[in-house]
């Protein structure tokens, strides 16, 4: 009787259950008068097994890799700190693709440090220079569709550039790119151009649309290796840095 009366209880409970409808309620939640503790307790055991690790760290982003002349700076729309870096993307592309390349450019947003000072150049500023794994890519741009491009960095003030040279002009639709001279020629619209950009721009991003859905040639080189590749061969050739503003970007008049 009693199994009976267990399983008719089971069975009932089932049906009451099957028959209910969960619902859900999204529910506001405040936080008021909190804080933030600006420090961190870490044990001691963690600090030790840490501190190795953090020291060769330190230690390998202090190794001088490099030397300026002069204090390296960001600005638009040329710097010598943009123009350092988009020479760098020139020559090492050249050389990890054994091609010949016609324009290298950087995008400014990429560019994390506003600048670096005269002096030793540091492993670790280049890191913090350019913190992102960028890749640096190959594109093959009918002058046409590189002009759209240079147009929208005229846009946007201008970007760090290497082989070329433009001005940029007010129009009625905005500002373009005139006069633009790409290893001391005019650029022609029908030829193609190896160009070399950041994957980030190549990609799409600031707005380069134009370029997005151009085949890529790529080696898995970062720009970040690119900078350290080029500091490297000036340092054992015995050079500096010497970068500085040379009118590769203007404005008309």
């Amino acid at each position: 009787m009693k199994k009976k009366l267990f399983l008719l209880f089971i069975i009932s409970f089932s049906i009451f259950i099957a028959s209910c409808k969960v619902t859900y309620r999204a529910t506001v939640l405040q936080f008021k008068n909190y804080k933030i503790s600006d420090t961190i307790q870490v044990s001691k055991t963690i600090q030790s097994l840490v501190k190795p690790y953090k020291d060769s760290m330190q230690k390998n982003m202090g190794v001088v890799i490099g030397h300026a002349d002069k204090l390296l700076d960001k600005k638009l729309p040329e710097s010598s700190l943009g123009n350092f870096m988009a020479d760098a993307c020139f020559k090492m592309a050249e050389k990890k693709y054994k091609t010949n390349i016609d324009v290298a450019f950087v995008n400014y947003g990429g560019i994390r440090l506003s600048e670096i000072p005269k002096g030793n150049i540091t492993k670790g500023q280049i890191y913090e220079l350019m913190p992102f794994d960028n890749l640096l890519i190959i594109q093959k741009l009918k002058g046409n569709v590189l002009q759209k491009f240079l147009d929208l960095t005229a846009s946007q003030g201008g970007v760090p550039m290497s082989g070329m040279t433009m001005r940029i002009v007010d129009s009625q639709t905005g500002k373009k790119a005139i006069d633009v001279l790409i290893g001391g020629k005019p650029i022609d619209p029908d030829a193609i151009y190896n160009v070399v950009n950041p994957d980030y721009v190549a990609n799409g991003g600031d707005d380069a649309i134009m370029l997005k859905n151009i085949p890529q040639i790529s080696a898995g080189y970062l720009v970040r290796d690119a900078l350290f590749d080029y500091i490297k061969e000036l340092s054992a050739a015995g050079k500096h840095i010497t970068a500085q503003v040379e009118n590769r970007v203007t404005y008309a008049q």
